[in-house]
């Protein structure tokens, strides 16, 4: 993977860890699945009437915003709404890596060298550490909710894969013009039209700084680099990357909410980082004979 390439999947891991400190002072502000609805209404429009429609089948579109939009933030926003952390989010959530993994290898028959699995072991080992002070302070559903946002986040990457080198930015666009409506009717029936009405009465600026930044930088950006990473690499090399989030995700959570990052998590981190190192080298050339 070159290093530009290298330096691209680390802008989107900042964006995404510091997305986690503005999605907990979202679903705060906002109905959580009407905040997700807002988010990827205003990642849509008025973007999706200059830009074409990505060249690929529109079911594989449709399938692409559900799994991303109302699959992977409708839980995230749920479960952050009800009791997970924005530094515990950024970690559960990077289980995306192995669903992946996983998935790619039954759907799309990509096999990771043994280089990966050992280097996911070891990254997952150190989410495992950070996670062992973290889990007692959280409830069952939030934790579940979450890893099934890491499924949908998993799917969607494959998704992702099946459409080829296609515009990231039109499958992001146009991916984002699904997950609306459907993630309103969600709204409207868990939240109730009560909330949604008084939400809405009282959106104010504060509010729409937080829904633009999660739809432009945040989706927008993010999504339209990894879509073109993920196209470009395959999908064993480029997930892996998102096991830097939590770090960015739990430092952010400290500074901005106050979140506490104690040395065990650190040692946690350190193993992250040596686990994605050791997933991204590359075999050494069988010299010739």
């Amino acid at each position: 993977m070159p290093i530009r390439h290298v330096a691209l999947a680390l802008l989107v891991v900042a964006i995404w860890g510091f997305n986690f400190v503005v999605i907990k002072l979202s679903v705060a502000a906002l109905p959580p699945l009407l905040a997700a609805a807002l988010r990827f209404l205003f990642a849509a429009l008025p973007l999706v009437f200059f830009i074409k429609p990505p060249r690929v089948a529109w079911q594989l579109v449709v399938a692409y915003g559900f799994a991303f939009g109302v699959g992977l933030y409708g839980f995230l926003n749920l479960s952050m709404a009800w009791g997970m952390s924005a530094g515990l989010s950024s970690l559960a959530l990077q289980t995306q890596a192995f669903f992946t993994m996983a998935l790619a290898f039954f759907l799309l028959g990509e096999r990771p060298r043994r280089v990966q699995i050992l280097g996911a072991a070891i990254a997952f080992a150190g989410i495992a550490v950070i996670g062992a002070e973290r889990l007692a302070d959280a409830a069952l559903l939030p934790l579940g909710m979450t890893l099934l946002a890491a499924l949908c986040w998993g799917l969607a990457n494959i998704l992702i894969k099946k459409a080829g080198r296609v515009d990231p930015l039109a499958l992001t666009v146009w991916g984002a013009l699904v997950a609306p409506l459907p993630l309103l009717a969600l709204s409207l029936l868990v939240e109730g039209p009560a909330a949604v009405t008084t939400a809405m009465a009282g959106f104010d600026w504060g509010d729409a700084a937080l829904i633009a930044f999660l739809a432009y930088p945040a989706t927008l950006l993010g999504m339209a680099i990894w879509s073109w990473l993920m196209a470009r690499h395959p999908a064993s090399v480029v997930a892996p990357f998102t096991l830097l989030v939590p770090i960015t995700g739990l430092a952010s959570g400290y500074l901005v909410l106050g979140e506490t990052i104690t040395p065990i998590e650190i040692a946690g981190a350190v193993l992250v980082i040596a686990g994605l190192l050791v997933t991204l080298l590359r075999p050494r050339a069988t010299p010739l004979l």
